[in-house]
Order: structure tokens, then sequence, then C-alpha cells
């Protein structure tokens, strides 16, 4: 049996597809979504207009509220009574604080916007460098700054190369440098195919709001290939990461007792 969650389920596409299902037996509607909840005999409808709203004011508080702390991506997910904001960021200091202090009152600042219990967890972002959200806010951002976007981009193109990625191809549009005409620009280095599901490419745009207008900046980023079934979770790579640096630090501790004991026996020896 085909279990099928209908989108618009109060509209006249919502009620034709509904009555269609209804006549089949090897699928059935087990829930609806619409912005309001009128409800049908044979299943429940969900509203989610206002938790949209309110995700949507999560995210613009915390990208104003941490704009130093190099973003990544947020991550919100919901029980009855309690909302869970995952946070990946490449500077996670930031918003840390002394102590642990800057947390709490993060917290208590959210708990204002949503009137709801909410739980912060931050993970650190290993390599900012091959992020496309990190890489676009970071031109943006110069962009806004009166930096050059030649200069801006070049230099974002190096590091991302030089960290190891296959490829990357930034796009720029807008009044790009003043100009009295919209134009659009593309600068690209190595490998970003985009007409293959294989390829692990990540994309982002970002926003530099200018004295001349706003400029949109767009980046790809290729980290190689996906062999097998992709991991589409919203905090996928994180057991990997802390599993690496967990073994890093281990090697680090049996290189430094090894090394401990080189540098007693070379005393020993002058002592003789």
């Amino acid at each position: 049996m085909t279990k099928i969650v209908l989108c618009g389920a109060n509209g006249k596409m919502g009620h034709t597809l509904a009555g269609c299902i209804a006549k089949r037996e090897d699928c059935t509607v087990i829930a609806g979504i619409d912005s309001y909840t009128k409800q049908y005999d044979s299943f429940p409808i969900v509203e989610t207009a206002e938790k949209i709203a309110e995700d949507y004011k999560i995210r613009k508080y915390l990208e104003n509220r941490l704009a130093k702390a190099s973003l990544s991506k947020i991550v919100i997910e919901r029980t009855l009574k309690l909302i869970t904001v995952t946070i990946h960021a490449a500077r996670p200091g930031v918003i840390i604080g002394k102590g642990g202090t800057a947390v709490d009152q993060l917290k208590e600042e959210l708990k204002k916007v949503t009137s709801k219990d909410v739980q912060i967890n931050i993970y650190e972002v290993k390599k900012p460098e091959v992020d496309a959200h990190i890489v676009a806010d970071s031109i943006a951002r110069q962009i806004e700054g009166r930096v050059s976007y030649r200069r801006a981009i070049k230099m974002a193109i190096a590091s991302t190369m030089r960290v190891g990625a296959e490829g990357i191809k930034i796009q720029i549009s807008g009044r790009v440098g003043g100009a009295e005409m919209a134009r659009t620009e593309m600068i690209k280095e190595g490998r970003t195919p985009l007409h293959t599901f294989r390829a692990d490419i990540d994309y982002a745009l970002a926003e530099a709001h200018t004295k001349v207008g706003v400029l949109g900046v767009k980046v790809w980023i290729c980290n190689g290939e996906v062999y097998g079934k992709k991991d589409l979770s919203p905090n996928a790579g994180i057991a990997a990461q802390q599993a690496q640096s967990g073994n890093s630090s281990r090697g680090g501790e049996r290189r430094g007792g090894r090394g401990g004991d080189r540098r007693d026996r070379r005393d020993r020896r002058e002592r003789k």
C-alpha cells in the first residue's frame, strides 16, 4: 500500500486528487498539508503556514545576529514542545562566547522570538574554503566593503583550489563595478559538471547590498564524485567529522608519548 501526503489538500486540485486516490485500492492519503485546517473525514490536515513563517524568522534572526560567525547552514527540527536549532559555522567560538555565556543569551533571545523552548547545537565546519555558502557570503561582504570584485573572486578561487576542490565556478550579476548598465560575469577554474547526479556540487547564492544596488553572487564548488547512496540527512557528515577528529587526536597523543621517551633517553646518555 502506497502512503501519500497531499500538499494543497484544500484547493481545487487537492479535492480532485483526494477523490481519485480514494477510488484506488493500492494507495491511500494519510495526511494533507495546507495553510488552513479544513478537515477531511478520511485524513487529517496539518497547518504549515505558521511553522514556515516561524522558521523564516529564526533563520533571519540568526543570520543577522551571527553574521561574523561565518554560518554555513541552519537546520531546524521540531517536536511538540521543543525546537532544536543546529548551527553549522566556521567560527563556533563567536557563537559560544566566553564560558558559553553567549549561547545561553542566544537561547533566551530565541525563546522570545518563538515563545517555545529552544535547544541549540553547534558544529564546526572543518573546511570553510570548500563550503559554497561561506565562500559566497565572504565575497558578498568584501564587495560591500568596497573591495574589487575581481580580487575577491580570484582570492576565493585560489583558496578553494588550494584546499583540494576539483573545481569552482563563481558568477556575479548586477551593476558590477558601479557601471550604469547591469551585466553578468563568470570566472571558473577546474571542472564543475552540472549535468550528472554523481558529481558532488555545493551551490549557494548570496547578495551584496551596495550603494549602486544589489549584486547577486552565485558559487558552484565541485568536491569530486559520489559513488553509492548519498547521505541526504540535514546534518550529513557530522558523525564522520567527529570520528576523524577523534582518530587524529589519538594519533597525536601517541606521537607525543614517543617523542617524550626519546628526549628522556637522550638526557640519560648525556648524564653518563
